[in-house]
């Protein structure tokens, strides 16, 4: 099935936030697309809580490993290199501040950073998985998510009203509209869509936005 092209966008857009050498994190959903995009001048390695160091790329049909599979379940691959290991030295290395960054998707965002990205009261759900100890425990936070929910909702808010994962611990926004950076003093829009403006992402935001003074676009 061919890529989402807005969700290829946001993994795309994020995988140039790496530096050289970060052991990087990625979220069940769409941030495991990253992993597709990771720049080829950069040495990344990438983290599961499942128990990997080293996971590659989605493996190609006819050659998944059931064994060999990201924390959504997902068949990946391993780098040269690459390592497994139990889950408690999994989460020993999250809880050490050994993560450099941890990519997450969310259901909502506010202006200090908060996030809610595990419950919708009156639906079932798994639980909160390893999200609250990547955010705390991770060095930077990115969110990855669609700008809108499905039925054309602002996730982004002034004040979040799902049960929080975590307090005042995003640091980026990637979404499909814009790229938001957020600080002691709000929310501040960077970047935006080639095919989007401004006011477009401004209205469907549901908390003030700080303008950079030279929006650029990806």
């Amino acid at each position: 099935m061919a890529e989402d092209p807005k969700r290829a966008r946001i993994a795309k857009r994020i995988a140039r936030e790496f530096p050289d050498g970060a052991l990087v994190n990625l979220g069940i959903g769409l941030p495991t697309l990253v992993a597709d995009y990771l720049p080829k001048d950069k040495t990344v390695l990438l983290h599961s809580e499942n128990g990997f160091i080293g996971l590659g790329p989605q493996a190609e049909k006819g050659q998944e490993d059931p064994d060999l599979v990201n924390a959504g379940g997902r068949p990946v691959t391993l780098v040269p290199g690459g390592c497994y290991f139990d889950s408690a030295a999994s989460f020993v290395i999250i809880r050490g501040g050994h993560v450099d960054v941890t990519v997450l998707g969310a259901l909502e965002v506010d202006e200090e950073g908060n996030l809610a990205n595990y419950m919708i009261p009156g639906k079932m759900v798994p639980g909160m998985g390893g999200a609250m100890d990547l955010v705390v425990g991770a060095k930077k936070v990115i969110i990855a998510m669609e700008h809108v929910s499905k039925s054309g909702q602002p996730k982004i808010l002034s004040k979040c009203t799902l049960p929080l994962t975590a307090r005042r611990e995003v640091d980026l926004i990637v979404t499909d509209m814009a790229v938001i950076r957020v600080t002691r003093s709000g929310l501040v829009l960077e970047e935006i869509a080639e095919d989007t403006t401004v006011e477009e992402v401004v209205s469907k935001t549901a908390a003030h936005l700080h303008l950079s003074p030279k929006i650029t676009e990806f």
